[in-house]
């Protein structure tokens, strides 16, 4: 998905960087897959804001998304390559020979019209989901469940994908995006392929406006707070701060912040990459 540099015939255009949407199908949604979404600003229950920097935005509905992919069996149809604006990738509406619709994430390369089918016995193609033991090593997936039947939860935004590296019994090794490298059920499901709207990266949003109409609200650094609203803040002129940590004391740097007695730590074959690590 190419992108598109503006002329700066405003302020905010200057260095708007922009998607083309040239791989999107149509405009509008499928209604039976929408649900409305109420918005938090961050608060929870109490009124407490719990997320900081969130609040306003557009108006949004939730499309429902198949993560699952349990018809086994049953093909589908793509019949579109949509926008989603709750995530960064794209969407795809498939029609099942059923009757049934469903959205899944739209992996890179898929066209409408194409058949894509899911469970044991699949080919293993682009858009396919199979268990993880039958995919051929070396593929590039995305979608990856980490316990069977729970829904992908890993290679799920724009352009991310993750490699099969080998198997041993009831395991396959799998290379994350992150660097890591770690084991994960052979009945697991995963998708063929990797994600759309890789250029994502290359965006520019180009005015603080357009964050607003995210949801995305300022942030400040905390060494330029009081010292009421962060450890960091306060001190005569300007002052680093001391220790770089969180408004909760959580040291954000040189500590390890992972439980070492975390039961799937010994399904991580290699830690992903990180300052702490060099």
């Amino acid at each position: 998905m190419p992108v598109k540099r503006l002329k700066p015939t405003t302020p905010g255009q200057r260095f708007r960087v922009a998607n083309t949407f040239n791989e999107l199908t149509t405009a509008k949604p499928e209604k039976s897959l929408l649900v409305p979404i109420t918005k938090s600003g961050g608060r929870n229950n109490q009124g407490r804001t719990t997320i900081h920097y969130r609040g306003g935005g557009h108006k949004r509905r939730y499309r429902i998304i198949d993560f699952k992919r349990e018809n086994a069996g049953v093909v589908g149809e793509v019949k579109t390559v949509e926008y989603d604006p709750n995530r960064t990738s794209w969407i795809s509406l498939v029609e099942y020979s059923d009757g049934e619709k469903r959205y899944i994430i739209a992996p890179n390369g898929i066209k409408v019209g194409q058949k894509i089918n899911q469970g044991t016995g699949s080919d293993p193609e682009i858009g396919c989901a199979l268990p993880l033991r039958e995919i051929p090593l070396g593929s590039l997936i995305h979608n990856i469940e980490l316990r069977p039947g729970q829904g992908a939860k890993i290679c799920r935004s724009a352009g991310s994908y993750a490699q099969l590296q080998g198997r041993e019994e009831d395991y396959v090794s799998v290379k994350l995006p992150s660097g890591e490298s770690r084991r994960i059920l052979a009945s697991c499901m995963a998708t063929l392929g990797t994600v759309s709207n890789s250029d994502h990266s290359l965006e520019n949003k180009g005015k603080a406006g357009r964050s607003r109409w995210l949801g995305m609200r300022p942030r400040n650094r905390p060494s330029a707070r009081n010292p009421v609203d962060h450890p960091m803040g306060g001190g005569e002129g300007r002052n680093k701060g001391g220790q770089p940590r969180s408004r909760n004391l959580q040291y954000s740097q040189g500590q390890k912040t992972r439980d070492p007695k975390k039961a799937t730590s010994k399904m991580i074959i290699e830690r992903r990459k990180s300052i702490r690590n060099k």
